[in-house]
């Protein structure tokens, strides 16, 4: 029997400024103006993708005291921008990231309730928790959440969001000009919960929204982050970029979600993509290393080999050999605003170094070898067949593409490799439906 191909779920991220993103590239735009937002929208739904995608930052992250210039840096507000996004799209899902950590949730659900409104029922969330006290001091509450409870409190505030969203019944609001009765009911919105980290009790003031809850976004891939896709999330965005590992994520992930009462179509996985496309494999080879040294200046060499050493490099030659000494384990991180980014800096420093020798790399190339490079490298062809592989061997339900350029970046996938998937019968070529959730197959709800 013949089963019908998947369709490619494609989403559109606006990275900001960070070691993907080429910021000083001639063709590159303002991270911040709402025309870049605009632009950046506006292919992606010339694209018929599924939805856009916003990251947020709560505090610019710190590296020897100094702001990390990798990272992003001026981000505005994502739920601000999404509104925005909402006037000059008719289509495209509107999703962006809000820290559950230092958010409350009435406040999280009356945004992303007001979200799907203004879009007409295509808004999403991005769940992230925080546990530095770093950020933390940018709140109220002046420190952090321990790690093990920034989950418990994650799933706390969403089942709360939840809760606020459902208190408007579908069909509460019925505006009976004659009747003089705006609502089925006398007193909609009433809403009371107690528990570890949230306790609160009012009305909720936002009807019932076209999807009657956002979309749930998930990005964590812990054990506890993968536990937390299975039973809340819609879709999880996946660090797994190759077929094999990414094949066992989302076997390991969408087997968790029986024992949750979900169904595995209920949960889409996307891993976050780049790519560089050529007019040969030749060519796309060539841009995509012109790309990485980009992306890897010798400032930007120095400052990931810091994150590893945890140590000030900066009298190092980024064209020479690495520390003769070992990396620093102490507590105290010259990284500000994240965690560590290596589980043993010691075993991680001697594959660097095994590695500098055996093909005679000094420090940038080195960090150019050895630190991401593009998902996707190839001809519009070839890179469309390989999409469509990952997505129908079960390694992805799709992916999320984060080009090195903004506001341009994404406009030759869209005019190269999207025709093709179309040809291949896996991907749309209008919209058939209204909502986000619509858009992924997943039923309003």
């Amino acid at each position: 029997m013949t089963h019908p191909k998947k369709q490619v779920i494609l989403a559109a991220h606006f990275p900001g400024v960070n070691n993907t993103t080429v910021w000083s590239d001639p063709a590159a735009g303002s991270q911040i103006a709402f025309d870049s937002f605009r632009r950046f929208a506006q292919s992606a739904e010339r694209g018929k993708f599924d939805f856009f995608f916003l990251a947020e930052g709560l505090r610019l992250r710190e590296q020897r005291g100094r702001i990390h210039d990798l990272d992003v840096v001026g981000r505005p507000d994502a739920l601000t921008v999404l509104a925005g996004l909402a006037a000059v799209t008719t289509h495209l899902g509107l999703t962006g990231t809000v820290n559950a950590t230092f958010n409350e949730p009435y406040e999280l659900a009356r945004k992303l309730a007001s979200l799907d409104h203004l879009s007409g029922g295509r808004a999403g969330w991005n769940v992230v928790t925080s546990y530095d006290a770093f950020t933390g001091e940018n709140f109220r509450r002046g420190g952090y959440l321990d790690r093990a409870d920034r989950y418990t409190r994650a799933a706390e505030v969403l089942h709360t969001a939840r809760e606020l969203w459902d208190t408007w019944p579908s069909g509460e609001v019925v505006a009976d000009r004659e009747a003089g009765r705006f609502t089925r009911t006398a007193d909609p919105g009433e809403f009371v919960h107690s528990g570890q980290h949230v306790d609160i009790r009012g009305h909720f003031t936002v009807p019932r929204s076209p999807q009657g809850r956002p979309l749930i976004i998930q990005a964590g891939d812990s054990d506890p982050g993968r536990e937390f896709a299975a039973r809340d999330a819609d879709a999880i965005f996946s660090r797994h970029g190759t077929l094999e590992s990414g094949k066992a994520f989302y076997a390991d992930v969408k087997g968790r979600m029986a024992r949750h009462g979900r169904r595995p179509d209920e949960l889409k996985i996307l891993p976050a993509s780049t790519f560089v496309l050529g007019s040969s494999l030749a060519d796309a080879a060539e841009r995509a290393h012109h790309i990485r040294r980009q992306q890897v200046s010798p400032q930007t060499a120095i400052l990931l080999l810091e994150q590893l050493w945890n140590k000030d490099l900066s009298d190092h030659d980024p064209d020479g050999p690495l520390p003769a000494f070992d990396p620093v384990l102490d507590d105290d991180s010259i990284i500000k605003g994240r965690t560590r980014l290596f589980d043993d800096p010691l075993a991680t420093a001697r594959q660097w170094r095994a590695t500098a020798e055996e093909q005679g790399l000094g420090i940038r190339d080195l960090i150019i070898e050895v630190t991401g490079r593009q998902t996707f490298i190839g001809t519009p062809s070839t890179v469309a067949a390989t999409i469509d592989e990952f997505v129908q061997a079960d390694a992805a339900d799709g992916f999320i593409l984060v080009p090195h350029l903004v506001p341009g970046g994404l406009d030759e996938f869209v005019d190269g490799v999207v025709p093709l998937l179309q040809e291949r019968g896996v991907f749309r070529t209008e919209y058939t439906t209204t909502t986000l959730r619509g858009h992924l197959g997943l039923d309003d709800v």
